[in-house]
């Protein structure tokens, strides 16, 4: 029985417990939230009777195997390198880190301590990535050479503290772009970037006027908080010559949302987002192929679940994660140097 304690029960960590909770391989001893009210009702909600306010505390638990992370970035390093010396194996939520120094100093103490750390990359975890997966690992798209990605809101900055650079580090891009490099870079393969464009924009703000259309916002939104970009685009280079232009927006003058994510190879292509769909040629004819599956679309809930069920497995049988900390620190650098080529004006080389 892999023994585990949850750190910081904001939202995210709903979706952390409650697969916990279901597995027959864990028993979710020990909740940890600076927030003590907030703490207190997630503790009578899931049943968990031990509560820490300081995460230090939480650690000095020996019952304790492993932690999941669930904090704001700007304490994802600092938590993460005091579990894994405390001997816990850890899955910390995307971000990695702030920085590329803070993710080489996690990688570091993960060698130290020997033990797991997934990172957050919660959508490799899809059953409609996974299914697609296995195509490409047969070649069936062949060479992927360019891959493209959006996530755009016309309204949907969460505020709180998503909107304070100090404890997120940033706005769409560390939040949103993370997800959409992420997938679209492990479908491609995982090739070494080598050189990143980006820029970011500040023209909207957070939008706080607007009336007659909802959107999620942080429990501790605040309309006057806000110093994060509200737009960001990139286009990255990779040393096998392959390329991937991705955009995320917070906020945009746009008619409606946009998920899009769409890989190009010389074999075939395919569609992840907004539905699962591949492209190939049969008989001298393009075909678009649609999978016969119970889902084509990306489900949060599913996904999350089976990314708590293979960090447990990982911990338990040894199993190697499919997010490791090296892919953490990667994606890291290409999230910190889309910031550096749009602060600078000129391309950024890794």
């Amino acid at each position: 029985m892999l023994k585990v304690g949850v750190i910081g029960v904001g939202s995210i960590s709903e979706f952390h417990i409650k697969p916990y909770l279901e597995s027959e391989q864990v028993e979710l001893v020990a909740l940890c939230d600076s927030n003590q009210n907030r703490l207190n009702e997630k503790g009578k909600l899931y049943g968990v009777t031990q509560l820490y306010s300081d995460y230090q505390q939480l650690l000095q638990n020996d019952e304790i195997n492993a932690v999941s992370i669930c904090t704001w970035n700007n304490t994802h390093a600092i938590i993460a390198i005091a579990a894994l010396e405390a001997g816990k194996h850890v899955l910390v939520e995307k971000p990695l880190s702030m920085t590329t120094e803070e993710a080489l100093a996690i990688e570091a103490a993960v060698k130290k301590s020997g033990k797991v750390l997934q990172v957050g990359f919660v959508r490799r975890h899809g059953d409609n990535v996974k299914l697609l997966k296995t195509f490409i690992d047969n070649n069936q798209l062949g060479e992927i050479y360019y891959a493209k990605a959006s996530c755009l809101r016309r309204l949907g900055n969460p505020g709180g503290w998503f909107s304070d650079s100090s404890k997120s580090g940033g706005g769409p891009l560390i939040d949103l772009g993370v997800h959409m490099i992420d997938i679209c870079w492990y479908m491609m393969g995982k090739p070494r970037p080598i050189s990143v464009s980006g820029n970011t924009y500040s023209k909207l703000g957070n939008r706080s006027n607007i009336q007659n259309l909802s959107f999620y916002k942080a429990a501790d939104y605040d309309p006057t908080l806000n110093d994060v970009e509200d737009l960001t685009n990139a286009l990255i280079r990779f040393e096998n010559g392959a390329s991937l232009f991705v955009d995320v927006s917070f906020t945009l003058q746009a008619q409606k949302d946009e998920l899009n994510v769409k890989l190009y190879g010389d074999k075939g292509g395919a569609e992840i987002e907004p539905e699962l769909a591949l492209v190939t040629e049969k008989n001298n004819t393009i075909l678009n192929v649609t999978p016969q599956v119970d889902t084509l679309t990306f489900d949060v809930h599913k996904a999350f679940v089976n990314e708590i069920n293979h960090f447990v497995s990982c911990c338990k049988d040894g199993k190697e994660t499919i997010a490791p900390v090296a892919d953490g620190v990667q994606v890291m650098k290409m999230l910190n140097a889309v910031y550096e080529s749009a602060k600078s004006g000129k391309e950024t080389y890794l």
